[in-house]
């Protein structure tokens, strides 16, 4: 059965997201709030936790995956940014996008997109994200929580528990969630290309 920890969604308890990283950090799978629903993540390197993610999700090998991102300087370690993209994201993040930006090698190959190197990052601005993103260290593997059958990601962490409360670890309640989906923007060539218009304003992209 996993763990389910009642995490105030504006004051984070420090000791809750300290156990909440320990999770992380043994491997584990989390659901966790964003500012766009409920997400499922894991350590970066993990792969063990990211096929248990596969499986819950139903994904296949073609899925794009995001690195949650705590700031700019962690965008920068995992993607190629010229000055341009760079002062589009300092801009609108904290905030409701994800990036598609060109993987650095530090981003683990099972993770990109296969044929375009390409990987997703956003900076969130959930407290709850955010916090836990600042004592990881690093960025979390991550995905919206879309269950299978469903178009858009949960938003009530009760019924989270009742679907998968014996397939994660841990399960964090930090409200419930509005459920518009990130605006995506691809920032790989000169000019941005809005890829999905979601709750993020997409006026700075044309």
């Amino acid at each position: 059965m996993s763990q389910f920890f009642y995490i105030h969604p504006d004051n984070p308890q420090p000791r809750l997201i300290g156990q909440s990283v320990d999770v992380l950090k043994k491997g584990g799978v989390v659901v966790y709030p964003t500012d766009s629903g409920y997400a499922i993540g894991c350590h970066l390197e993990d792969k063990d936790a990211m096929t248990r993610i596969c499986r819950i999700r139903q994904l296949d090998n073609h899925h794009n995956f995001t690195l949650m991102c705590r700031d700019l300087s962690e965008i920068s370690t995992y993607a190629y940014v010229d000055n341009s993209a760079f002062r589009l994201i300092k801009n609108n993040t904290p905030g409701n996008y994800t990036f598609i930006l060109r993987a650095t090698k530090e981003v683990p190959r099972r993770l990109m997109n296969d044929k375009r190197k390409t990987i997703g990052l956003r900076v969130p601005s959930n407290p709850i994200a955010l916090a836990l993103l600042e004592q990881v260290g690093e960025p979390l593997m991550s995905t919206s929580l879309i269950l299978p059958g469903n178009d858009f990601a949960e938003s009530d962490p009760e019924e989270i528990k009742d679907n998968l409360g014996k397939r994660v670890d841990l399960i964090i309640h930090g409200g419930y969630l509005g459920q518009q989906p990130t605006t995506v923007i691809d920032l790989t060539n000169d000019t941005p290309v809005v890829i999905r218009e979601g709750v993020g304003d997409i006026t700075p992209f044309l």
